[in-house]
């Protein structure tokens, strides 16, 4: 089993017979409205598009996930599983063949069993899943939520945020040193893989000036117990989880 970061909160997952992309951003600029003064992304470097892929897991509508430029770039018959916001969205997209699973809700993808479960509220709730496969068991959410009816069980990874990042007012909409104790102490995943913040990225426009950050990639570290490791990865490299 590896996982290969693309940035933002974008991953390739390789479970050797199934290759899971989820939530791409491969090309372009990224924009939410009212336009690019607002914010915008800009990728640094360019990673190349995955091949053979399996099966496109989206876990919300919103464009840093399902990035209508980069998701051109896919066959449209390619299997996707997504959150219904995203699920509408991908149809629109014109993929052809879209599963959409409410929390609590599971499908099987050949080996792959999806659970998904409760995510972040932006604002309608969105998606975190549970992966569980011979060759690994995962569970991954963007934005630091974790659902309370999501049982206790071992493990081999987490994909999470592990930084805070929020508005004046607002406060946090990305709670990865909150969740991230909590994630520990559910799952006692023997790895963390750190999401959502990292990558070749660069953000401008007027709300990057008021965004705050907490946390740091060191203090996750420390929080971790013995035995358990924090992978702080580098976009494009491949990190065997098991």
């Amino acid at each position: 089993m590896q996982a290969t970061y693309y940035g933002a909160n974008g991953w390739l997952l390789d479970f050797g017979n199934l290759r899971v992309l989820v939530d791409p951003w491969l090309k372009g600029p990224l924009a939410f409205p009212p336009g690019p003064w607002f914010f915008q992304g800009q990728l640094g470097e360019q990673l190349p598009l995955p091949e053979q892929l399996d099966l496109l897991l989206l876990t919300q509508a919103l464009d840093d996930h399902t990035h209508p430029e980069s998701l051109a770039l896919l066959p449209p018959t390619l299997k996707v599983v997504a959150s219904g916001a995203a699920a509408a969205k991908a149809r629109r997209l014109g993929f052809t063949d879209v599963v959409a699973l409410s929390p609590g809700q599971q499908h099987r993808c050949g080996e792959l069993q999806i659970t998904a479960s409760a995510g972040a509220p932006v604002p309608n709730v969105e998606n975190g899943y549970l992966l569980e496969h011979p060759a690994c068991s995962l569970y991954l959410e963007p934005h630091g939520y974790l659902a309370a009816d999501l049982p206790a069980r071992p493990l081999d990874a987490v994909i999470t945020p592990v930084l805070d990042l929020g508005l004046p007012l607002a406060g946090a909409f990305v709670r990865g040193t909150q969740v991230l104790p909590q994630l520990l102490e559910r799952f006692q995943s023997r790895t963390v893989l750190a999401s959502t913040a990292g990558g070749d990225v660069r953000f401008t426009g007027l709300l990057t000036r008021l965004l705050w950050q907490k946390g740091s990639i060191s203090a996750a570290q420390a929080a971790l117990p013995p035995g358990c490791r924090l992978i702080d990865p580098k976009p494009g490299q491949p990190y065997a989880l098991v």
